[in-house]
């Protein structure tokens, strides 16, 4: 069987061409295909997947083919555009609508690099950089490129000036509002994931996105907080701390985001009650469930960051809660159904626990405390009342009474250890 690129002039393109530069694992492999129509490629096997522009797979390797497009911006946002895929598009105009010059490099079939706008130097040099000035006609690009600074921090990348300017001119232009909540989303998902997600925060902060894109974070900073727990500074400072801990911590996105909004109930401590924040963790909830309603955050996403957020001060005190106490935390956690969500929680608790000071990432032992407390709980059996004549409800308080003395004598063995 033939090869249905035969005769085709297909270049590969963008993330698969950078990450092979810097000798990363490979991901997705995206071809650019020039001078073809979309009734050859379909003749040739190749199966249309694209909505707004030409998009086919490959039917044996399932790797994405684009006809090389143009653009014109004739609207605001990023959906605003004009494309044209004709055959006269040349691979030059097609790379030169992407968005940095490291995602701007072709390969050819002979291995060949096909480089118009200096990606590969920018990539040697560390530089993240816009292809041309039509980087400001789609606002999406901010947070890609805050992103992408999140992926790169610690190869030691850094957005070029005249890049942060662009972004700058972004902001203020009002463009940002145009953004659905969905693409946010999308992009703060993938940033939680990098090596350093608090840089995504960081460059937003620079170019002035954040009090856009994410107002509730931005108003944590210049909030003050109590030296003798917080020597690092404000609650913004914190905020990306704890972040930065959540990332040594944990891979799961689910605690990154947690550890993100946990304080962002600080933002509203009246402010002659400064540098105290007492009760923040309860206005923290009101707040948490804004931002997951605005940004229309996964619900798995949500929970758990409810929990932290409300939570968070008791795990920190855990060794000083009496038995009936910790026993309704587990049960607010609902441990003993989904002890995994425990383990999410006890990691964005910890983050926040060395996310100040120095940021050195310790022993928390109030981890294996609440451990001990959820397997003694989860241990007891009433297996010896199957036969009694009580009913569901006085089952339910035999259950918790048992629970309550076994989490005590976890608490007062760890007491005599300790």
């Amino acid at each position: 069987m033939a090869d249905p690129c035969d005769l085709l002039e297909c270049y590969l393109v963008g993330g698969a061409v950078r990450d092979a530069l810097l000798k990363e694992p490979a991901g997705d492999r995206d071809w650019v295909v020039i001078g073809a129509s979309p009734k050859e490629m379909i003749e040739r096997g190749f199966r249309p997947v694209g909505k707004d522009f030409p998009v086919f797979l490959h039917p044996v390797s399932g790797d994405e083919y684009a006809l090389a497009r143009r653009e014109r911006k004739t609207g605001p946002g990023y959906t605003g555009f004009a494309t044209d895929s004709g055959p006269d598009v040349t691979l030059e105009e097609d790379l030169s609508r992407r968005d940095l010059t490291m995602n701007a490099i072709a390969q050819d079939a002979k291995g060949d690099l096909i480089d118009p706008f200096g990606g590969a130097q920018d990539l040697s040099n560390g530089v993240l950089r816009h292809v041309s000035g039509a980087f400001v006609e789609d606002p999406l690009r901010v947070l890609r490129v805050a992103r992408f600074a999140a992926r790169y921090r610690r190869r030691g990348f850094e957005v070029a000036p005249e890049t942060l300017d662009l972004m700058c001119e972004i902001s203020a232009s009002g463009e940002l509002a145009s953004l659905v909540p969905e693409r946010i989303w999308q992009e703060t998902c993938r940033a939680l994931g990098e090596p350093d997600p608090s840089d995504f925060i960081r460059v937003l902060q620079r170019c002035g996105a954040l009090i856009h894109v994410f107002p509730e974070i931005a108003a944590l900073e210049d909030v003050p907080q109590s030296a003798e727990y917080h020597p690092e500074g404000d609650a913004f400072v914190h905020t990306l701390m704890v972040l930065d801990a959540a990332a040594e911590i944990s891979q799961n996105t689910e605690v990154r985001f947690a550890a993100l909004v946990h304080d962002l109930g600080k933002a509203r401590t009246p402010a002659e009650e400064w540098p105290r924040h007492i009760k923040h963790e309860r206005r923290g909830v009101a707040v948490v469930n804004e931002f997951c309603d605005r940004l229309r955050v996964p619900t798995g996403y949500r929970d758990l960051a409810v929990l932290v957020t409300r939570e968070h001060l008791l795990m920190h005190r855990l060794q000083e809660l009496r038995p009936e106490t910790i026993l309704k935390l587990l049960n607010r956690l609902d441990g003993f159904r989904r002890p995994e969500r425990v383990a999410l929680f006890v990691s964005a608790c910890q983050a926040d626990a060395v996310g100040r000071g120095d940021g050195a990432i310790g022993d928390y032992p109030t981890e294996q405390l609440l451990k001990g407390y959820l397997n003694a709980a989860n241990g007891i059996d009433i297996s010896d009342l199957a036969d009694s004549a009580l009913d569901g409800r006085a089952r339910k308080k035999v259950l918790e009474q048992r629970r309550i003395e076994a989490i005590s004598a976890v608490r007062q063995h760890s007491r005599e250890s300790g």
